[in-house]
């Protein structure tokens, strides 16, 4: 029977409306009482945590639980699953911390009865998506690498490799080679690794299902350790004219000497850059994340509203979850390309060539 308009606006139209109605009942039954807690769901999603969480049937949560590595003054080493401490539940002394600085880490009593937290070497949730991301981008190169192993006369591949050469390509020609320069090959392995260990990351990040959704470039931590690379391949890489720019810069002497005031600003600069690296990744990942949390919740806060309030929010936060999801795809592209370039630039400014710089000083006093 061939399909009609009409009928693929009725499929539309049951989709959405069983989807409403799934939303009003998971809603109604969330909290017994009909409230939803907005905050803590986004910051639930936000923060780091020892398991993770699927969803909850009839009150029973669906979890993947990691392995909790803690060390202990008291007791020594302890290894066991996170369910035992999961739910406000303790376990040889270890529990999550409820309130206070250590709000969700685990915690134990020392024995004067204070609340202490002990070595924690555990593989939490945002460690977990670290290495299944890291394992997945190896996946990929290894995979695209093969293909070329196996057909080392073909010119032009296509497909998911061709894509692959595509974005390396890009990448390699027109934001590596064209911010270092001549001495650039050095330097792609660093910057390639980054662009798409950032990549992957950021497009994990958006899927909503296991072993996806895990906020990792939207951790400072995990930022910070980018930036300190870059910051490292641009200071311990620099050359002698990049060093001398930095404590000797060609300004009027009582700029310089007996006040430092330009190799104090340069100094800060060297810092200030890997630091503007870090939290320009961590802020647009964190913020794309609370903004899509924030349009879902929408669904189960407005439920009290009425059944005709409920309805129109429900089909509004779709269509603006659907967008921000999309756009998010691109943030998630900008956000590795940025941070490569911005890296490259950085790179390419501490290898200045001397002969490059006369020039430039012959033609302003010309």
């Amino acid at each position: 029977m061939r399909n009609r308009p009409g009928n693929n606006k009725l499929r539309w139209f049951g989709a959405i409306a069983a989807l409403m109605i799934s939303a009003h009942a998971f809603a109604a039954g969330a909290n017994g009482d009909g409230e939803v807690d907005a905050k803590g769901i986004i910051f639930e999603h936000l923060q780091d945590s020892y398991w993770w969480h699927i969803t909850t049937v009839r009150g029973h949560h669906v979890s993947v639980y990691l392995p909790v590595i803690v060390y202990s003054q008291n007791s020594g080493f302890h290894i066991f699953p996170s369910s035992r401490i999961a739910h406000g539940e303790s376990y040889k002394g270890f529990y999550i911390a409820g309130e206070g600085d250590r709000e969700g880490k685990v915690v134990e009593r020392n024995a004067a009865g204070e609340e202490v937290r002990p070595v924690d070497l555990s593989l939490t949730k945002t460690a977990f998506a670290l290495v299944f991301n890291s394992l997945l981008m190896l996946v990929i190169f290894l995979s695209v690498a093969g293909w070329y192993k196996r057909h080392p006369r073909r010119a032009v591949p296509r497909g998911f490799v061709g894509a692959v050469e595509m974005l390396i390509m890009n990448i390699e020609e027109d934001v590596i080679r064209k911010s270092i320069g001549k001495d650039y090959a050095r330097y792609s392995p660093y910057l390639l690794t980054a662009f798409f260990f950032i990549l992957i990351n950021n497009v994990m990040g958006l899927v909503p299902i296991f072993p996806g959704g895990a906020n990792t470039t939207g951790n400072i931590a995990v930022t910070f350790t980018l930036a300190f690379c870059t910051m490292l391949s641009v200071n311990l890489f620099g050359n002698r004219e990049y060093w001398r720019e930095v404590f000797w810069p060609d300004v009027p002497m009582w700029m310089k000497a007996p006040a430092p005031l330009m190799p104090l600003i340069e100094i800060v600069g060297v810092i200030s850059k890997p630091f503007a690296l870090m939290i320009r990744l961590f802020a647009n990942i964190t913020a794309g994340h609370a903004i899509v949390l924030s349009l879902m919740t929408l669904i189960f806060i407005t439920v009290k509203m009425g059944p005709l309030m409920n309805t129109g929010m429900t089909v509004v936060s779709l269509l603006l979850s659907i967008f921000m999801n999309c756009l998010e795809l691109l943030v998630a592209y900008i956000q590795a390309y940025v941070f490569t370039i911005l890296s490259a630039v950085f790179i390419g400014l501490s290898r200045p060539e001397a002969h490059v710089k006369k020039e430039k000083i012959k033609s302003k006093q010309k």
